[in-house]
C-alpha cells in the first residue's frame, strides 16, 4: 500500500538525489489500463506539489497507450526539472517507450523491457469484430499496412502500378480511407516525435534514425520486447544498471504495488456475480510521490447474474464509477469488496 511504499521512496530518492513520481498503468487481463489523456491533470496536481526541482525520476510501468498523451506527459515533467530520469522495474512499452525516449536517462532492471512504438489506430470506422457489440472494432496497426503492401512489392514482386492500385482499393474495401488516411499520419507523427524526444538522449544524427527505424518497423512485431542489454548495446540509449542496493528498493515498490493492482491474479466476473450482492473496486492504475500523495484510477460496479432469452446464463457489470480518485478511504471503509487485494473470492 501507498503507506508502506513512502520509506522505499524516500530511500530511492536519498539514494538517486531526485525526487520519485511513480505512474502505473495495470495491464491485469480483463481491467487492462492505458496511458490517457484523463491522467494529464493529475500529473500537473502532484507535480504542482513537488514544485521545479533538479531532477525528476519517473518509475515508470505500462504497457502503452495514447501517443499524445506520452508526449504531454514528458514535455509536462521536463518544465518541472532540468534533468529527466525514467526508471523501469518490468515493462515500459508502446507509449511507454515513447516516455523513456524523453529522458537523459533510463534505469532498467534485469527484468526491464522497452518495446516497438508503432501505434495502432482505434475509431468508430475500424473494421468491426464479427458477433460483438458495434463499439468493438478491430485496432489497425500502423506497421501493418506498411508490411501489406511491403508483401506486395517486396515478396510477391508485383511491380504494376495497376495491380498496386487495386491492392490498394482491396485493402480499402476492409479498412475505411479515412481510418488508412490516420495511419499515415500516425506513422508520420510517431517518428516526428521520437526524433524530438531522443534528442535528450542520443545527439547523432545518424543512431537517431536507426533507433526509430527499429523502434517503428526492424523489430517486426510490436509484441517485441527490448532488455537492457539491447536498449544500451544495439541500440545505444543511455541505460543505467541498478546496482544490488537499488535493485532491492526498486524491486520491492514493483512487489507492493503488484499486490495492490492484483497483477497475476485471475479475473472472474461469473464468480463475483455469485457473491452477495456482486459489489466490487479495483484499483486499475497508481499516480504517486511523496510531496503529492497518492491518486488512483478505480473502478467500482456490481455484477449481477442474469438469465439470457437461449435459456442460458450471463452476467451484467454495471458500472458505477470509474476514474481517477485521491481518497483516504479503503475499499473495506467504503462497504465493498476489493478485488484487487483478495484473490480467495476469486474463483
Amino acid at each position: 500500500m501507498y503507506e508502506e511504499r513512502v520509506d522505499l521512496y524516500k530511500q530511492l530518492e536519498e539514494k538517486l538525489d531526485t525526487k520519485i513520481l511513480t505512474y502505473v498503468t495495470s495491464d491485469r487481463q480483463g481491467y487492462e489500463t492505458q496511458i490517457a489523456q484523463d491522467v494529464i491533470d493529475i500529473f500537473i496536481g502532484q507535480l504542482d506539489k513537488i514544485g521545479g526541482v533538479p531532477k525528476i525520476s519517473l518509475y515508470l510501468y505500462t504497457r502503452g497507450g495514447d501517443i499524445a498523451a506520452a508526449w504531454n506527459i514528458v514535455n509536462l515533467l521536463r518544465i518541472y526539472c532540468d534533468e529527466l530520469q525514467v526508471i523501469i522495474p518490468h515493462k515500459a512499452h508502446s507509449a511507454g517507450t515513447l516516455i523513456s525516449l524523453g529522458a537523459n536517462s533510463i534505469i532498467m532492471t534485469k527484468q526491464a523491457t522497452l518495446g516497438p512504438i508503432d501505434p495502432s489506430i482505434n475509431t468508430p470506422l475500424n473494421p468491426q469484430i464479427p458477433g460483438a457489440p458495434p463499439q468493438k472494432t478491430f485496432p489497425v496497426s500502423v506497421e501493418a499496412v506498411k508490411g501489406y503492401f511491403d508483401f506486395a512489392k517486396e515478396e510477391l514482386a508485383i511491380k504494376d502500378d495497376v495491380a498496386l492500385a487495386n491492392i490498394m482499393i482491396k485493402l480499402s474495401e476492409m479498412v475505411h480511407p479515412l481510418v488508412l488516411g490516420q495511419v499515415y499520419r500516425s506513422r508520420a507523427q510517431i517518428k516526428m516525435l521520437a526524433e524530438k524526444l531522443l534528442a535528450n538522449q542520443v545527439t547523432d544524427t545518424g543512431k537517431v534514425k536507426q533507433i526509430i527505424s527499429f523502434l517503428c518497423s526492424d523489430s517486426g512485431s510490436h509484441d517485441y520486447t527490448i532488455n537492457r542489454r539491447e536498449a544500451k548495446s544495439s541500440l545505444g540509449l543511455n541505460i543505467i544498471k541498478p546496482n544490488d542496493e537499488l535493485y532491492k528498493i526498486i524491486k520491492a515498490i514493483y512487489d507492493d504495488i503488484g499486490k495492490e493492482l492484483g497483477f497475476g491474479l485471475p479475473f472472474d466476473l461469473r464468480g463475483m456475480a455469485s457473491m452477495d450482492g456482486g459489489a466490487y473496486s479495483i484499483k486499475r492504475g497508481l499516480l504517486e510521490s511523496v510531496d503529492g500523495g497518492n491518486d488512483y484510477y478505480l473502478s467500482q460496479g456490481k455484477v449481477t447474474a442474469v438469465s439470457l432469452p437461449n435459456g442460458q446464463h450471463g452476467i451484467n457489470d454495471e458500472r458505477i464509477f470509474e476514474g481517477w480518485k485521491r481518497d483516504e478511504l479503503g475499499a473495506d471503509n467504503l462497504g465493498i469488496q476489493s478485488i484487487a487485494e483478495n484473490g480467495s473470492n476469486l474463483e
